[in-house]
């Protein structure tokens, strides 16, 4: 009897018991649904067997200081990801390092109809103060968080073209999903803000305008960018060049052909709700935009980085080029 009860357990243990298989040791990567990072979108809609996100675990996040957390945490191996937030992880010992681009000069300040026309005559550097002085009230700006790139490059410029403007309004930090609502609600007057944001806005807005392109807030400004952690390139480097070449071919698609990838973003952008031709919109106006050289980021990066440490939000020295890990990139191209 106590053979047979033995041999019940351990048939019990077997079939209850977890078998350890690739899901349960698949790799975790960490995104937001934006535009910018819209490279794991098309990656995702790849159902081939060499894809190398076909195993992972996805982890959405509505802004880059969450995903810095979460690496800090030791919770990712990937994420794609603004190069404020990775600096931010990688000053805070995160062995962190970024492999490839993702896009540069993502930004935009977007204005609503109150706003908007004190741009129209050129004289940008007093539009806010004019604002104030006509309606009684500063203008609110959203954006993402402090550290988040939208946040720097949005301060680089108030400080750098507008002569310190920031006195001139008020600020409101939000996530990708509550910067739209609060510009399609009226809740705030403008927002720096990335796509897919920027379109939809442009489309249901139509009083709502474009009044400094990503060019003009931070000339050559790095945006998000493929981060992977060090243990990751030191025990399956196999892998991270399989993630290299398929993020280069995304970036290829969303470049050439957009209109064959918007399906493949549109169902993460706008969390799925998104009509086809505002996400269409939205990478057409990317496209130029999409980079996948990490090289071309790293000169934009250490501007951001001084300008970040002046500002006191990144506190510990970087070595900028020692996030950048080009052999994956430079083996692959």
């Amino acid at each position: 009897m106590k053979t047979q009860w033995a041999s019940l357990a351990l048939t019990l243990l077997m079939t209850t018991w977890p078998t350890l298989t690739l899901a349960d040791t698949r790799y975790e990567v960490g995104y937001m649904p934006i535009v910018p990072d819209s490279q794991v979108f098309v990656e995702l809609a790849d159902k081939t067997p060499d894809n190398p996100l076909a195993d992972a675990s996805m982890v959405e996040f509505q802004n880059g200081p969450a995903i810095v957390q979460a690496l800090l945490a030791g919770q990712l191996d990937v994420a794609y990801v603004g190069i404020g937030p990775a600096m931010v992880a990688r000053s805070k010992d995160a062995d962190v390092r970024v492999i490839a681009g993702n896009i540069i000069n993502q930004i935009d300040l977007v204005a609503l109809g109150e706003l908007a026309p004190y741009f129209a005559d050129g004289d940008a550097a007093s539009a806010f103060s004019r604002f104030t002085a006509d309606h009684g009230r500063k203008p609110r700006i959203s954006t993402f968080p402090r550290g988040s790139v939208p946040d720097t490059v949005f301060q680089y410029w108030l400080q750098n073209s507008l002569d310190n403007a920031a006195d001139d309004l008020e600020m409101v930090y939000q996530g990708a999903a509550q910067v739209q609502q609060a510009l399609l609600t009226g809740a705030v007057d403008g927002a720096a803000i990335l796509e897919p944001v920027t379109s939809n806005v442009l489309a249901q807005q139509p009083d709502a305008d474009v009044v400094a392109s990503g060019a003009e807030l931070f000339p050559d400004q790095p945006g998000a960018v493929l981060l992977v952690r060090q243990k990751l390139i030191d025990e399956d480097p196999d892998y991270v060049k399989r993630l290299v070449v398929a993020h280069l071919d995304a970036t290829r698609q969303l470049r050439d052909t957009p209109e064959a990838v918007v399906d493949a973003v549109q169902q993460y952008v706008g969390g799925g709700r998104m009509a086809d031709d505002v996400v269409l919109t939205a990478l057409e106006r990317s496209g130029d935009n999409f980079e996948a050289n990490p090289h071309k980021l790293i000169k934009g990066t250490q501007r951001m980085y001084e300008f970040q440490r002046d500002m006191g939000i990144l506190k510990k020295e970087l070595d900028v080029e020692g996030l950048f890990d080009t052999q994956f990139y430079d083996a692959v191209k």
